[in-house]
């Protein structure tokens, strides 16, 4: 389910116009949709407590992007950015499972000669609503302006990544894309374990 090459997700039009508005345009990769198998292992690694879950499924991000180095999207040296969180949510899990995917997937990398750094430099302002249960323009609404840039990226860090567990309305992406870019930083890739909207067609 989570091996071969990642796709690409069918974008909406407000989220493609919202990512261009935010810098240049990334690629954006997902390794398979969001079904119910890939659901209850995000959810049981993020809210259940299996700390075993967040490491295996960044270790198949990590060989989902070398399958990208395989084909020229992602380079020889990268850093690896976990999308944003509330820091009071990563307390409440015993930790960031976005981070530890991150940081499994960077080994991976590194394993097979590439440079990889994690860099959590993204989180989300306390004012921000849980996205549970929002449609996508309350989404959007709920994490503009609210997604926070700390502390700071490799002097050299090559091509950026977002990762995220799970791509819905995209609106997290745009807002932690648009945070970067207001700091210098331009995302080249992002890529989640699963995506809600469906793939793209392969011709």
């Amino acid at each position: 389910m989570l091996g071969g090459r990642p796709r690409e997700p069918v974008l909406t039009e407000a989220a493609v116009e919202a990512l261009a508005e935010a810098g240049p345009l990334p690629s954006v990769r997902a390794l398979c949709r969001y079904t119910a198998g890939v659901r209850a292992a995000v959810i049981a690694g993020k809210e259940r407590g299996r700390r075993d879950l967040p490491p295996m499924l960044g270790t198949a991000l990590g060989d989902g992007l070398l399958r990208l180095h395989g084909v020229g999207l992602v380079p020889d040296r990268v850093t690896l950015v976990p999308a944003p969180t509330k820091p009071s949510a990563a307390r409440r899990r015993g930790g960031d499972p976005v981070h530890r995917m991150a940081r499994a997937a960077a080994a991976s990398l590194a394993g097979a000669g590439l440079t990889a750094a994690v860099a959590p430099v993204l989180s989300t302002a306390r004012s921000a609503a849980d996205q549970a249960g929002l449609d996508a323009s309350a989404r959007a609404g709920n994490l503009a302006g609210r997604v926070r840039f700390r502390g700071r990226l490799p002097e050299e860090p090559g091509q950026i990544v977002l990762l995220d567990d799970v791509l819905t309305t995209g609106a997290t992406m745009v807002a932690a894309c648009a945070a970067l870019s207001r700091h210098g930083a331009e995302v080249g890739l992002v890529l989640t374990v699963a995506s809600v909207p469906k793939f793209r067609s392969v011709r």
